[in-house]
């Protein structure tokens, strides 16, 4: 069982991924922007995050960035999922430090499967 922090404005995308997170067993707590993320991350230090991209404000592409450059969150691995599907988006997103790329609408087994690769303990 692993903690899960959601970053998605998305009520429907957060409802969804919540649903099937829980449903694997796993602990998921969400927020709605990118700042608030940050912010929780740092205090909860979750096993993993999920990270939108398009929101209001700091967008995930820079979130993402802040995360895996400071010390204290840097190990913290993030899966960016976002209707972004261009391979530049891609591209970019792991080189702002993302550990997975997955484009909406995302498939149940493809999240799970890499949330399993990435914390091999939560399997």
């Amino acid at each position: 069982m692993a903690k899960i922090l959601i970053i998605d404005d998305s009520p429907t995308d957060v409802r969804v991924f919540t649903t099937l997170l829980e449903g694997a067993g796993h602990v998921v707590s969400a927020v709605s922007t990118a700042e608030e993320g940050i912010e929780r991350v740092r205090g909860d230090l979750p096993d993993l995050v999920i990270m939108d991209v398009i929101m209001p404000g700091m967008n995930g592409f820079q979130a993402t960035r802040t995360l895996t450059r400071d010390p204290a969150t840097s190990n913290i691995p993030i899966v960016m999922i976002t209707t972004k599907s261009m391979e530049t988006d891609r591209v970019w997103g792991l080189r702002q430090g993302a550990r997975a790329f997955i484009t909406k609408p995302v498939k149940e087994k493809e999240l799970l499967a890499c949330i399993n690769d990435l914390l091999p303990s939560a399997a």
